[in-house]
């Protein structure tokens, strides 16, 4: 909207403006793209403010923000720089303190600083459609600006718990419930501003400072909250400061807010808090490849070869984003499992919200085709192949796709250990040829390893990011080698995992460690999980291959004999009934006998040690594929970690976790371990000479 014509508009700098329209002002901000509180938003605010207080024709203020949304957080370019004034903190104080009513007019996503901003007003609008929320959990603090203490005294302490603790943001309609804002408006913000400050000034729209209110005890909500926490993040610094932060919302506001500024103090210099801001960035380092330059190829019509769990979690994942899908499978049955594994994960997608319930029936019966002829996926623009980890199966579908699928089609694989390079070499169009690698499910989670083969074209990289972008994944650029980056690192640090199983520790002594150290699960829960005949099958194939000075530990393969698989045959290092998984004795038995076989004395194994060794060859391995070239930055192996293998996101990845621990001591690790076996245990050259300088992998992070 525009304002009336006689409305007079002054700039106070780049990003904020006043205006005037008889008794009503109003400061617009217009920072695109979110209206960050930066620097110069904030110093804005605060001279808008001190212009319009002295304006004595001015009898309420209205502020409201252009674009996309009202402030949506901090400004990610002044994170880790010393703070410039005004602070944030010091801006609500003067917002709330002003001799003027001031009501806040909320569009979009309006989240932490922008919130709280909202909170320090003396009323609140939000159009229809916004979401608010304090995230800063996520980033490993809390609300710093006093978000901890005005919330509780405007939506009592239970919802204040919920919002903070969670950093999920809420629906304007849940806010308004909340208490949180006063009012849900249809319109244009600078049209909601001037008729809610008239509201003001009428005496229709009430206001009040949020320090003249008081929190309303409630200490079974925060001894629940407590509990709840104890339970489920227990390994986690801030959520708990946020608990001790809404409790001493009960302060006079000053006092509550000492306290805040303390807890937020401590959660600042927790090294969680470095890790999730690490966690928060590879997001988008990741998306700076060389490739990035280069033009997508368009991507309108997607082929998905193979109906098993993982080509229909692909195909899934490509129509809850809007693609049209063909589903290809070697016979009708194929295809039918594969339509009914896609149904069911549709039918998860509503129950978990992320699907409206009417769209489902629509997607299956408009956006998928089925096929038992791959001459039907001539049309497709991209082709992904998701088939069995079998080089001779997937060289013959890339022979015939390179006939039937159109000039300048993109082909896919989506293997997850197998040369990218070999399968390319059977088409007439290398430069088409790129790997796509999903994690499963793939339909859930975020990681796609994109996998770049010697020949493959800069634009067909660029389409791989660009797709992950619309499928709402993290795509990382890979090199090609056996496992890529991921797998690669994961086939080595299983091992060590092997290893202490074999000398001592039992399946369930790791996995309690490992989860210990913040992984949802440990490596034999995983691997259950993922299914043992996998691992068991890239055993077979590597056995022609392995030096015969590397010690291989058969346990696994042992219990694949015996037609245990892991969860999906009931059975595997575990057991899976009825009750709840427990140790399967009977790989306990196999495991004592492989030790009496190889003549190991088992010892025990501390927690600590356990995490030391597994870590420690994470980074080993990660080191080399860093200095091999398959990953272009220590970042990219964190991201892969992060939202691929369920790495602790609070503890950064493996690489930033390798400088917390030090280069030096990694070295001395390495070196002690490979008193008891050389081969596996070699120093990186990498990390030695990191070591002698005193360096880190953060710097080999600069510029992204």
């Amino acid at each position: 909207m525009n304002l009336p014509d006689d409305t007079v508009s002054t700039g106070i700098n780049d990003v904020v403006s006043i205006a005037r329209d008889g008794a009503i002002g109003l400061i617009v901000l217009d920072n695109p793209p979110v209206n960050a509180a930066s620097h110069a938003l904030r110093s804005g605010i605060w001279k808008a403010m001190e212009t319009l207080q002295a304006d004595s024709a001015i009898k309420a203020i209205g502020l409201y923000a252009r674009g996309r949304t009202f402030i949506a957080g901090a400004d990610i370019r002044e994170f880790g720089k010393p703070p410039q004034d005004p602070w944030l903190p010091d801006l609500c104080n003067f917002l709330e303190d002003s001799n003027k009513p001031i009501v806040c007019v909320l569009h979009g996503t309006t989240l932490g600083g922008g919130l709280e901003v909202a909170l320090a007003c003396h009323a609140r609008v939000a159009l229809a459609g916004t979401r608010v929320g304090l995230p800063e959990v996520t980033l490993g603090i809390l609300p710093g600006a006093g978000g901890t203490q005005r919330a509780p005294r405007l939506a009592g302490v239970a919802a204040s718990l919920d919002l903070i603790t969670s950093g999920k943001p809420i629906s304007a309609e849940q806010a308004l419930e909340s208490g949180l804002i006063d009012r849900i408006s249809e319109g244009d913000p600078c049209e909601i501003a001037l008729k809610a400050a008239q509201d003001v000034i009428a005496g229709v729209l009430a206001t009040r400072r949020t320090k003249d209110l008081s929190t309303q005890p409630d200490q079974d909500a925060i001894s629940a909250m407590r509990a709840k926490l104890e339970k489920t993040q227990p390994l986690l610094f801030s959520p708990h400061k946020c608990v001790d932060a809404v409790e001493a919302s009960s302060l006079p506001l000053s006092e509550g807010l000492q306290e805040e500024r303390r807890l937020f103090n401590a959660c600042m210099e927790s090294p969680q808090r470095a890790g999730l801001i690490h966690a928060f960035f590879s997001e988008r380092a990741v998306a700076k490849v060389p490739e990035s330059l280069a033009t997508p190829r368009e991507v309108t019509r997607i082929g998905v070869i193979g109906g098993g769990t993982m080509g229909s979690g692909i195909a899934t994942a490509a129509l809850l984003a809007g693609f049209p899908v063909t589903l290809s499978e070697r016979d009708q049955a194929g295809l039918d499992r594969g339509t009914a594994t896609i149904a069911k994960n549709l039918d998860g997608a509503v129950k978990r919200g992320k699907l409206a319930a009417e769209k489902r029936d629509s997607i299956l019966e408009g956006r998928l085709s089925t096929t038992t002829d791959l001459a039907d996926l001539a049309d497709r623009d991209l082709v992904i192949e998701a088939v069995f980890e079998d080089m001779g199966v997937k060289r013959e579908i890339f022979e015939t796709l390179d006939k039937v699928t159109r000039p300048g089609a993109i082909l896919a694989s989506n293997t997850s250990y197998l040369d990218i390079n070999e399968i390319a070499a059977v088409t007439s169009r290398p430069e088409d040829v790129i790997g796509l690698h999903f994690f499963s499910p793939a339909h859930i989670m975020r990681l796609m390893e994109v996998v770049v083969a010697d020949k493959t074209g800069a634009d067909v990289v660029a389409t791989g990011f660009s797709l992950a972008r619309k499928l709402k994944k993290i795509a990382v650029r890979s090199g090609v080698c056996d496992g890529f980056i991921g797998n690669r690192i994961m086939t080595f640090y299983k091992k060590a995992a092997d290893y202490m199983m074999m000398d001592g520790a039992s399946p369930e002594e790791i996995d309690t460690a490992i989860t210990g150290f913040g992984f949802a699960m440990g490596p034999y829960q995983v691997a259950d999980l993922a299914g043992l005949d996998i691992s068991w099958a890239a055993n077979k194939r590597r056995a022609a291959t392995r030096p015969a000075e590397e010690r291989y530990i058969p346990i696994a393969d042992q219990i694949c004999e015996q037609g245990w698989f892991g969860r999906k045959t009931g059975q595997g290092f575990y057991v899976y009934d009825e009750k709840a998984p427990r140790p399967n004795p009977d790989a306990l038995t196999i495991i004592d006998q492989e030790r009496d076989k190889a003549g190991v004395a088992p010892r025990a194994f501390t927690q600590g040690e356990i995490v030391d060794r597994f870590v420690t060859a994470m980074i080993l391995k990660a080191t080399r594929v860093l200095e091999e070239g398959i990953a272009l930055r220590p970042i990219d192996i964190d991201a892969v970690f992060l939202f691929g293998y369920g790495f602790p996101r609070f503890r950064g990845g493996p690489m930033h976790t390798a400088d917390q621990i030090g280069a030096g001591e990694l070295v001395r690790r390495i070196e002690a371990y490979a008193q008891e076996d050389a081969y596996y245990w070699q120093v990186p050259e990498l990390l030695r000479n990191m070591a002698e300088r005193d360096g880190s992998f953060a710097e080999m992070n600069e510029g992204t």
